[in-house]
C-alpha cells in the first residue's frame, strides 16, 4: 500500500469522525426536544481485494420504531379529546354542585318542597308565605345558571373548533414544506433525518387535533388520512379547511340549526373528523352539552307544569306563561326553557297565591283533581292548594291513583335526536332531578377516570418511544470518547506520514 493511499485512509477517517462529532453534538442539544429521534451515522467499510481502503460516510438516519411511533400518535388524540372534554365538563360540574351540599338541584327542589311543608301547618303566616317565593325563586336562579353554563361551555366548544382548525391547516402546511424538501433530498443521497424529525413534531401536532395516520412512500412524501379514511391535504393551498363563527344559543343545532360543520374545500366533512381536540369539541357542541341542556329544559317545563296541574302557576316563562308539551319534537315548545324560568311575576307580586292558587282546575279522569282557588277574603287557614302540592306536584301521582305525566328522554332537543342516559321516569320531580345530577356527574367522572388511564399508557408509550429514539446521553458520551481515541489514532498515522515525507524531501535534496 503506498503511502498516498494511507493517507487518504486516514484523511478518511478523520472526515467520518468529524461528522460523528457533529451528529452527537447535534443530538446531545435536542435531547429535550419533542419528537427528536436520536440520528446516528451511516458507514461502510472500503476495500479492494481484500485490502481495506478506508470508510464512506453515508447519510445520517433516524433510530426510530415505525409501530411504536403510530401508536403514540394515536394515542396523543385519544388524550386530548378526554382532556378537551375534561375540561368543559369540570366546569359544568363547579355549576351542578355536590348532591346533598344545598346549592345542587336536588337540595334546592327539597328546600321549595320543606318551604311548603312549613307553610301548610300556618298557611296564614306572611313570611312563610314569602319563605316559599323565596326558596322558588333559588331554585329558577339555580336552574337558569346551569342553563347558563351550558351555553357557556358550548359557545367555548365552537370557538375551540376554529382555533383548532386554524392550527389544523397550519401543521398540515408544515409536513407539506417539509415533505417538500425530503422529497427533492432523496435522489441526492443527502441526510433528511433532520427534516423527518421537524415533520414528526408537525405530525404530533396534528394528532392533538384528530385521530389521524401516516404512511411514509418510497419517495419521502408523507399521507396523512383520519380515522375514517379521509385524506388530509398537505399541498392544496392554504387553509383548506374551514368552519364559520357562530353563536350556540338554545335552539341551535348541527346541521340544521344554525350551527356550522367543518368544511374541507367547500366541503361538509365534520362527521370526519374524529378524535382529539376537534373530535371531542364536535361531540360537546352537537351531543354532550344540547344533551344536558335538555335534560334540564325537561325539568324545568315538567316543574312548571305539575304546579299548574294543581292550581298554582308558581313557575314561568319571562312572559307569564308556562310553555306547553306535546309539541313535535317532544320539547318543541320549550326549548331553552330552563335558561328563562323564573317566579311567576304574579305571585312575587303577591305571596299570598301559594295558600290561594292562581287558576282553577276542571279536573279529569287522567290528571289532576278539581280545584277552586281561595277567594278573595277566603280564609287565612286555607290548605287545599298546598296540600295538593305537597301531596301530588311534589309526589309521583297526579290524583290518587293517577301516575304523573311522564317526562321526556327521548327524542329531546331542537331537532328531536337526543336521548338522555337514564330511563323515563313518571316518578316524582326529585327522581328525575336525581337521575339528571347523577348522569352528569357521572359522566364527567368517567371522564376524569378514563383520562387518567389513557394518559398512564401515553406515558408508558413515550417511555418506550424514548428508550428506542431518544437520546441516551451515557451512549453519546461513550461513543463520543471511542471517536477522541479513533481520532488520536488517524491523527498519528497522518502525522507519521508527513514525517516520511518530510524524510524523503530531505533525501531528494
Amino acid at each position: 500500500m503506498s503511502i498516498g493511499s494511507v493517507l487518504s485512509i486516514a484523511s478518511g477517517g478523520l472526515a467520518n469522525i468529524n461528522t460523528q462529532f457533529a451528529l452527537i453534538s447535534q443530538n446531545v442539544a435536542n435531547a429535550a426536544t419533542p419528537s427528536y429521534a436520536v440520528e446516528v451515522s451511516t458507514q461502510q467499510a472500503l476495500t479492494a481485494d481484500g485490502i481495506g481502503m478506508g470508510v464512506h460516510t453515508g447519510a445520517a438516519t433516524r433510530q426510530i420504531d415505525q409501530a411504536l411511533q403510530a401508536s403514540v400518535t394515536q394515542q396523543n388524540a385519544t388524550v386530548t379529546g378526554l382532556q378537551t372534554t375534561q375540561t368543559a365538563l369540570q366546569a359544568i360540574d363547579s355549576v351542578l354542585g355536590t348532591p346533598g351540599a344545598g346549592s345542587d338541584l336536588g337540595s334546592l327542589l327539597g328546600n321549595l318542597q320543606t318551604a311548603f311543608s312549613t307553610l301548610l301547618t300556618n298557611p296564614g303566616n306572611q313570611t312563610q308565605q314569602s319563605a316559599v317565593v323565596s326558596s322558588a325563586s333559588t331554585l329558577a336562579q339555580g336552574i337558569n345558571s346551569l342553563s347558563a353554563a351550558y351555553t357557556a361551555q358550548r359557545q367555548a366548544a365552537q370557538d375551540d373548533l376554529g382555533s383548532a382548525v386554524s392550527t389544523l391547516n397550519s401543521a398540515l402546511a408544515t409536513i407539506g414544506q417539509i415533505s417538500n424538501q425530503i422529497v427533492a433530498l432523496k435522489p441526492t443521497n443527502q441526510s433528511t433525518a433532520d427534516l423527518e424529525n421537524q415533520r414528526d413534531a408537525a405530525v404530533q401536532t396534528l394528532s392533538q387535533l384528530l385521530n389521524v395516520k401516516t404512511v411514509e412512500l418510497p419517495n419521502g412524501d408523507l399521507s396523512v388520512f383520519t380515522a375514517s379514511g379521509l385524506t388530509l391535504p398537505t399541498r392544496d393551498g392554504a387553509n383548506p379547511f374551514a368552519i364559520a363563527s357562530a353563536s350556540t344559543p338554545p335552539g341551535s343545532a348541527y346541521p340544521a340549526g344554525g350551527l356550522p360543520g367543518i368544511t374541507l374545500d367547500g366541503s361538509d366533512v365534520t362527521s370526519q373528523m374524529a378524535g382529539g381536540q376537534i373530535g371531542a369539541d364536535i361531540t360537546l357542541r352537537d351531543t354532550t352539552l344540547p344533551t344536558d341542556r335538555a335534560e334540564l329544559d325537561e325539568f324545568a317545563q315538567g316543574l312548571s307544569s305539575r304546579f299548574a296541574a294543581q292550581g298554582l302557576t308558581l313557575f314561568t316563562d319571562p312572559s307569564g306563561n308556562v310553555p306547553a308539551g306535546g309539541g313535535t319534537p317532544a320539547q318543541a315548545g320549550y326549548i331553552g326553557y330552563a335558561a328563562t324560568i323564573q317566579v311567576n311575576p304574579a305571585v312575587t307580586a303577591n305571596p299570598s297565591l301559594v295558600r290561594d292558587g292562581t287558576n282553577a282546575i276542571a279536573g279529569s279522569a287522567a290528571g289532576a283533581s278539581a280545584f277552586t282557588p281561595n277567594p278573595s277574603g277566603g280564609p287565612a287557614g286555607f290548605t287545599d292548594l298546598i296540600a295538593r302540592i305537597v301531596t301530588y306536584t311534589f309526589g309521583s301521582q297526579v290524583q290518587s291513583g293517577v301516575a304523573q305525566p311522564a317526562l321526556n328522554t327521548n327524542g329531546l332537543g331542537a331537532s328531536g335526536n337526543l336521548t338522555a342516559p337514564f330511563g323515563a321516569s313518571g316518578a316524582a320531580l326529585s327522581d328525575f332531578v336525581t337521575n339528571l345530577v347523577a348522569s352528569q356527574a357521572q359522566q364527567s367522572a368517567a371522564t376524569t377516570s378514563n383520562l387518567t388511564t389513557e394518559q398512564a399508557l401515553q406515558t408508558s408509550l413515550n417511555a418506550k418511544v424514548s428508550a428506542v429514539s431518544g437520546v441516551n446521553m451515557d451512549t453519546e458520551m461513550s461513543l463520543m470518547l471511542s471517536l477522541q481515541n479513533a481520532y488520536s489514532a488517524n491523527a498519528r498515522v497522518i502525522a507519521a506520514v508527513q514525517s516520511m515525507f518530510a524524510q524523503l524531501l530531505q533525501a531528494v535534496q
